[in-house]
Formats: structure tokens, C-alpha cells, sequence
């Protein structure tokens, strides 16, 4: 169970790396909400190797059978690897590669508010935004946040994973 554990989450891992980066280098002139779906869609395709990696161990290891606790610890187990590997991504992204992407996708949500909320909303709305700002700037809560989104999503496709490939 150990090796397809690590294998498959390490695939997971490698593959949401790989979508992150392309995108962040063939597709940085989106616009941020389209960036924000297509970091939607890398993590439920990087989170398909949950699915792979039950199912391997069923047919493969485990002659034909897994009980819903075996699938749901190897999703979960699975579903960590890469969560946490995007959370360090992320973090390498907002250190290193692109500094500036917290004070930019900051001035472009403010931007969007400004031409879309009427002013006394946006007053209200910018407040808030403004007191966010500090807590979102900061890399462990940068961190958390990311790998948290991922583990959740991935904690969804190993419920449903877990249903359908339980066979005792």
C-alpha cells in the first residue's frame, strides 16, 4: 500500500506542478478569474490519481478487493502528497518566481470593485479586503490556504472514489 501511495501521489504532485507552471508561463495574460478556474480544473485532474491509485491497488495488489477504510486512507494519503507539494509550489510562485503577485492581484481585485460596486459598497467591500490583505500576503497562511483547497477537493474525490471502488 505504501509504494502505491507514494507513487500515485507523487504523480498527482508532478502533474499539478506541471499544469501550474505551463499555465503560469503559456497562459499569465488571463485574466485572473479564468487563471483561478484553470487552477480549479489542474487540481481535480492532478487529484484523478486518487482514483488511479485505489483502483491500482485493488486490481493490482490486493487481489481484486479494497474495503471502503483501505481506499479511503490511500485517497487521503494520496490527496496530502499533493496538497502538499501545491502548497510549496504556491509558495515558491509568490517567493521567487512572481514577488509581486500579491500586490498585483490585489490592485486588480480593488480595480474590479471600483468599476463594478456603487461607492458606498465599495467602501465596505475595500475595508474588508484591506484587513485580509496582511493575513494573505504571509506564505505559511498562503501555504495552509493552498494545500488546504487541494486536500479538501481531494478529500471529495476519495469519498466518491472509495464508494465506487469498495469490493470486499
Amino acid at each position: 500500500m505504501k509504494k502505491t501511495i507514494t507513487r500515485f501521489g507523487l504523480y498527482g504532485a508532478i502533474t499539478i506542478s506541471i499544469l501550474f507552471l505551463t499555465s503560469w508561463f503559456l497562459l499569465s495574460d488571463l485574466s485572473y478569474s479564468i487563471q483561478e478556474v484553470l487552477g480549479y480544473v489542474s487540481m481535480i485532474l492532478s487529484l484523478g490519481f486518487v482514483y488511479l491509485g485505489i483502483k491500482h491497488f485493488r486490481d493490482k495488489e490486493n487481489q481484486g478487493k479494497v474495503s471502503f477504510k483501505q481506499a479511503l486512507i490511500i485517497g487521503i494519503l494520496i490527496s496530502l502528497i499533493t496538497a502538499l507539494a501545491f502548497g510549496f509550489l504556491d509558495i515558491f510562485y509568490s517567493e521567487v518566481l512572481n514577488p509581486d503577485f500579491t500586490t498585483q492581484y490585489y490592485d486588480t481585485a480593488v480595480e474590479n470593485m471600483r468599476t463594478s460596486l456603487p461607492a458606498d459598497e465599495f467602501e465596505i467591500k475595500l475595508a474588508k479586503l484591506e484587513s485580509q490583505r496582511e493575513m494573505f500576503s504571509n506564505p505559511l497562511f498562503s501555504f495552509a490556504l493552498m494545500a488546504m483547497t487541494v486536500f479538501i477537493i481531494g478529500f471529495i474525490i476519495t469519498l466518491i472514489s472509495a464508494l465506487l471502488l469498495q469490493r470486499k
